[in-house]
């Protein structure tokens, strides 16, 4: 699996998220806390064909982290893609690492 580099863990401010392109593709990239972790899914909202979920807010639910996204609110799981309010709406996940301080995706 080949990865795709994408900007220093540094800027990406801890509690945020950020777009970047790889393979072609809108990815959303997230930092919950203020350490190396780093969690991708697509950037489009699927119900709206929007790519807004970069600028979602982060949200816990019974332990796992979500982004909430900014048009209507939906949620969808930041390791594996699932809409909690409608599985029929899952969006791809992403493989994310930080190396050496280096944010990378999985293509």
């Amino acid at each position: 699996m080949a990865f795709t580099t994408i900007c220093n863990i540094d800027d990406i401010i801890p509690g945020t998220g950020v777009c970047a392109l790889v393979a072609g593709e809108q990815v959303a990239l997230f930092r919950p806390t203020a350490d190396q972790q780093v969690l991708a899914i697509s950037n489009t909202d699927p119900f709206f064909k929007a790519n807004v979920l970069s600028r979602g807010l982060i949200c816990q639910h019974q332990g796992e982290l979500w982004v909430a996204s900014p048009l209507k609110k939906q949620r969808f799981n930041l390791s594996t893609g699932v809409c909690m309010e409608n599985p029929e709406f899952n969006i791809k996940a992403y493989q994310a690492r930080v190396v050496d301080g280096v944010v990378e995706v999985a293509a």
